[in-house]
C-alpha cells in the first residue's frame, strides 16, 4: 500500500510564500493497492492535481476511482467540480459518503449549479455511483478493505482505516479530542497500524482559544499514535497560518516524542 499527498491543509488553501514547501492545497491523499481500483481520501483543492495525473496515465481507456469523504466542509470538497475524471466519457467515479442532511447528492451538488459553477452535475459525462456508509461496516475493493469509524468534529465525520495485503494505514483528519467514545474510536481503528494520518492543525498552545472548532492539537495526535500503538503517525490538516518554519518546528518536537511522527508535505509518497 502507498499513500500519496495532494492537499495536507485545513480550513483554505494558502498559495503564499513561505507556505509552498509544505504545500497549498486542502486535503487528499491518494492510495495504491496492487489489484485494488484507485481510492481517494477527500476532494480539497489537491484533488484537481490528481485528476489531471490520473487521466493522463490512463490515456484514452476506462478510469475507475472510488472516493471517500470525511465530511462535507468545503476544504473536504471545494476540488470535486474540477476532479478530472468527473468529465472523462470512460470514467467511473463511485464516491462514498455519510448519508446526511437531506442526502448524498444534495449535499455534492450544492457547489456545482448557477451561480456558483458553470457545469450541474447532472451534466457531467462520466459515470457516477454515490455510495452511502455505515461506520464499522467494511468496503470490500479487491484486496482493499476500507472501514469507517466516527469521528468527534463540528458536523458528522468519518475517518477510514485501510488494510491489505497485511498492512495497514488510518486516515484520521478532522478530530477533536476530549469526548471519550470519538477518541476510544480513533483509538481502535489505529491500533497497530502501521501509518496514522492524523489531524494537527493546532499547537498546544493555541487550542486553549479554539476549544469546540472540531480539530486537535500535533501533542494529542502523537498521543494517539503512542496509545494506539500506531510505528508511524503524519501530521496533517495544517493550519492556515502555519508556514513552514511554524511546521519544522513541529514535526522537531513530535520526533522528539514519538520516532515515527513525519510532516504530512504535498507531493510525499509514503509506503505502508
Amino acid at each position: 500500500m502507498r499513500l500519496r499527498f495532494h492537499g495536507v491543509r485545513g480550513s483554505i488553501p494558502t498559495p503564499e510564500k513561505g507556505f509552498m514547501g509544505v504545500g497549498g492545497n486542502t486535503a487528499c491523499v491518494e492510495v495504491a493497492v496492487p489489484g485494488a481500483p484507485v481510492v481517494v481520501m477527500d476532494a480539497g483543492t489537491g484533488a484537481r492535481g490528481l485528476g489531471n495525473e490520473l487521466v493522463l496515465a490512463a490515456g484514452n481507456g476506462p478510469l475507475d476511482v472510488h472516493l471517500f469523504l470525511t465530511h462535507y466542509h468545503w476544504d473536504h470538497i471545494q476540488g470535486l467540480p474540477y476532479f478530472a475524471p468527473l468529465y472523462g466519457p470512460h470514467s467511473r467515479l463511485t464516491i462514498y459518503g455519510w448519508e446526511t442532511d437531506g442526502g448524498l447528492e444534495a449535499l455534492l451538488t450544492g457547489q456545482m449549479h448557477a451561480p456558483y459553477f458553470p457545469v450541474s452535475w447532472g451534466a457531467v459525462p462520466s459515470e457516477v455511483r454515490l455510495r452511502p456508509l455505515t461506520p464499522g461496516r467494511a468496503v470490500d475493493l479487491g484486496p482493499l478493505s476500507v472501514v469507517p469509524f466516527e469521528l468527534c468534529h463540528t458536523q458528522p465525520t468519518l475517518g477510514f482505516r485501510m488494510s491489505a495485503h497485511g498492512a495497514s494505514a488510518v486516515y484520521a483528519t478532522d478530530h477533536e479530542h476530549g469526548a471519550d467514545r470519538f477518541d476510544d474510536n480513533l483509538r481502535a481503528a489505529a491500533a497497530g497500524a502501521d501509518l496514522l494520518v492524523c489531524d494537527a492543525q493546532y499547537t498546544p498552545e493555541e487550542y486553549e482559544a479554539r476549544r469546540g472548532w472540531g480539530h486537535t492539537t500535533w501533542r494529542e495526535a502523537v498521543r494517539f499514535a503512542t496509545d494506539a500503538g500506531a510505528a508511524r503517525l503524519a501530521l496533517f490538516h495544517h493550519d492556515p497560518s502555519h508556514d513552514d518554519v511554524t511546521l519544522a518546528g513541529v514535526e522537531r518536537e513530535a520526533r522528539a516524542i514519538h520516532a515515527g511522527a513525519i510532516l504530512a508535505t504535498e507531493g510525499l509518497d509514503v509506503a505502508v
